[in-house]
């Protein structure tokens, strides 16, 4: 009976990837306390003053704090690189002023949410028939999110469409205010309603690489519905640590030549940040003919 489950478990996260690329996780293992904690620690940090939150540099490009701009004027975002990094983890807190139990409670939940996303990887692997594959090394990014949404700015857009560099992101969105939207195969944007105590998976450009193409790169964005603050932290599971990025082979054969010529990470994400190409259409520069 188990091994049918996990099978019928196994096709559903197949179909959600190929036909959404996106899936809410339910009955996951991070504790509602770690998540409620993580939520006070990143409305602190994101209500510090602009001089220290300017302090949060980035470790590649996209990967510190975004203030608000032109195209995002009601967003504003404080980042960490690798958190899995001890290093890293102790620049970030030192850039911010983080005090003990707020670092204390960011590590305690990067442990938890980064065996979710080795977990995650592996399952969607296993779906596609590829037995080996180690995520255990893929670099993991926290982005915190606020929305400062005004009355005037109801009806606007909080974030700009885009899809995620990376290969999943695990969302904690914000369990009261709505805004997220997803695209769909029929073209048109389906809202996203918050769902207390789940977190909401995406996947992004690399999944559809390393899927040689099966997996779909979610096309989303964030609209303001109501005039209030709107919080969130994204991880952000982004690619093989300096290797690269290519389909398994198993996933390439006569019917299924490969797609796209292997590539490096960073070079992508710096290739996609020059080009302001910002909903996946830099991978057809790598489309192989």
């Amino acid at each position: 009976m188990g091994k049918i489950c996990e099978q019928e478990e196994c096709k559903k996260l197949r179909e959600a990837c190929e036909r959404w690329g996106c899936f809410r996780i339910i009955n996951h293992s991070i504790p509602a306390t770690l998540m409620g904690e993580m939520k006070k620690v990143i409305g602190a940090l994101l209500d510090l003053p602009m001089e220290l939150k300017n302090r949060n540099t980035e470790a590649i490009a996209g990967s510190g704090y975004m203030a608000p701009s032109a195209v995002n004027p009601f967003y504003e975002a404080l980042g960490l690189y690798d958190f899995a990094s001890p290093q890293a983890m102790h620049n970030f807190c030192s850039q911010l002023d983080a005090s003990p139990h707020q670092r204390q409670i960011m590590e305690a939940y990067g442990r938890a949410i980064h065996g979710l996303a080795v977990n995650l990887g592996q399952k969607m692997a296993e779906s596609l028939g590829v037995v080996v594959a180690d995520f255990e090394d893929w670099p993991c990014q926290f982005r915190i999110n606020k929305y400062n949404f005004t009355p005037e700015a109801v009806g606007s857009t909080g974030v700009q469409i885009h899809t995620d560099s990376g290969f999943l992101t695990i969302l904690q969105d914000d369990e009261n205010v709505g805004g997220l939207e997803v695209f769909n195969t029929s073209g048109s944007f389906v809202p996203i309603p918050p769902s207390p105590g789940t977190l909401l998976v995406n996947l992004g450009d690399i999944a559809r690489v390393w899927s040689n193409g099966r997996f779909c790169n979610l096309i989303h964005r964030v609209q303001c519905k109501e005039a209030t603050k709107r919080l969130s932290i994204a991880t952000f599971m982004l690619a093989p640590r300096n290797r690269n990025v290519e389909a398994p082979e198993e996933l390439v054969d006569h019917h299924h030549p490969r797609l796209y010529q292997p590539f490096i990470y960073e070079d992508y994400r710096k290739l996609r940040i020059s080009k302001k190409m910002a909903t996946g259409e830099a991978l057809e520069l790598f489309r192989l003919a």
